[in-house]
């Protein structure tokens, strides 16, 4: 929600503090930033002191930022407090795959990865669609304010309905030495080191599609800001129906044949999505669809690259978590500041990012994703 409700704003955002698009979307990528190094902190503290009580802290810092955002005075206060929006939302990512790889077998992470895509798939569909109207009867402001709120009711969901999961006999001890230790074994795991690697590069497409896309529909092509949240959301559930497609293979195909070829499948969307911007023809139509099938097939990428990631690390599975998304939100980083350097004025620089990320994710999966799947 965080990041999707504000899509919207983007354009006007540049008109209220006489920014560059390269500037508001540096408010994105520093949400990016915060997000990918906030992952770490969270990873050892998860494993030490349960899931709970730094799930506590990061709502808090969330709802603090986000009324933060409301109120900043420049384009630069607004990039800082995203950074410490971001800090505080990256607790939920980490915790929530922790507490799966607690709770379920690695065989059957990869079903309820699928339906926790199924959850996150109604916020890129709500988000923008409520963030338009909200920009376009209450001002941008209220996107944050709204965003401050839904963290209270978070908040209030965790305290009264989320048990604690980590089992007091797991927890590890807090000690510098040891978490570095930990994070060291872990990258030396190939599997969970490639499968990574794998989904860092899938969704940095991803998020520069999310990044541009305010530009693109809005500027380029016209759409009217309340009017992108449903194109927006019309992307979004190709995730959600991806992912259910997903489950339904678990027990079919393994989950390193899917990574692989769902790479191929994103690498020939940014083809097409090239060829179209390059050449205009089909219009807006001929980059919609491409789009379509590249962040659709984010469905399939994270449930099995979170699987195969986290599959025997269950003592660690903060620390796991941690990692694989810091490698996924630095590569969203990237990307979206590589957006703002190479230029603006036409949809050129996404398609050549998103085609860019596709290679990537193919190269990742054939040449350095190799060896065993866990069962997964």
């Amino acid at each position: 929600m965080a990041v999707d409700m504000y899509l919207s704003s983007l354009p006007q955002l540049g008109t209220v503090f006489h920014a560059s698009s390269a500037e508001v979307q540096r408010t994105l990528a520093a949400f990016f930033v915060g997000f990918a190094g906030g992952q770490s902190f969270y990873g050892p503290l998860a494993d030490r002191f349960g899931r709970k009580p730094p799930l506590y802290f990061s709502i808090f810092l969330f709802i603090a930022a986000s009324m933060g955002c409301a109120l900043a005075p420049s384009i630069g206060w607004l990039a800082f407090f995203r950074l410490l929006q971001a800090i505080g939302a990256c607790g939920g990512a980490v915790i929530s795959r922790a507490m799966v790889r607690d709770l379920f077998a690695p065989a059957e992470t990869r079903r309820v990865f699928s339906m926790l895509m199924l959850v996150n798939g109604v916020a890129p569909i709500a988000a923008p669609l409520a963030g338009g109207y909200l920009l376009l009867w209450f001002g941008w402001q209220s996107v944050f304010w709204t965003l401050s709120l839904i963290g209270g009711l978070t908040l209030a969901g965790v305290h009264f309905h989320l048990p604690e999961t980590l089992d007091p006999a797991r927890a590890r001890p807090l000690h510098l030495g040891r978490i570095f230790s930990t994070y060291r074994a872990l990258l030396a795991d190939r599997l969970l080191l490639g499968s990574s690697l794998a989904v860092a590069a899938s969704g940095a497409g991803m998020f520069a599609y999310i990044a541009s896309a305010p530009f693109v529909f809005i500027n380029l092509y016209g759409v009217a800001p309340q009017r992108f949240g449903w194109i927006f959301g019309s992307i979004a559930i190709g995730i959600v129906i991806a992912s259910q497609i997903n489950g339904r293979l678990m027990h079919r195909v393994p989950a390193l044949e899917v990574l692989r070829w769902t790479s191929v499948v994103q690498c020939s969307a940014g083809v097409l999505l090239l060829a179209a911007v390059e050449t205009g023809w089909g219009g807006m139509p001929a980059v919609y669809v491409p789009l379509l099938i590249y962040v659709s097939s984010i469905g399939m990428v994270f449930p099995n690259g979170s699987a195969l990631a986290l599959a025997g690390h269950a003592e660690v599975a903060g620390m796991a978590s941690a990692l694989l998304g810091t490698f996924q939100f630095t590569a969203a980083a990237i990307s979206t500041t590589v957006l703002g350097m190479i230029g603006e004025g036409s949809a050129i620089p996404m398609a050549l990012v998103v085609l860019t990320c596709g290679v990537l994710a193919v190269f990742v999966n054939f040449v350095l994703l190799r060896g065993s799947d866990r069962g997964v």
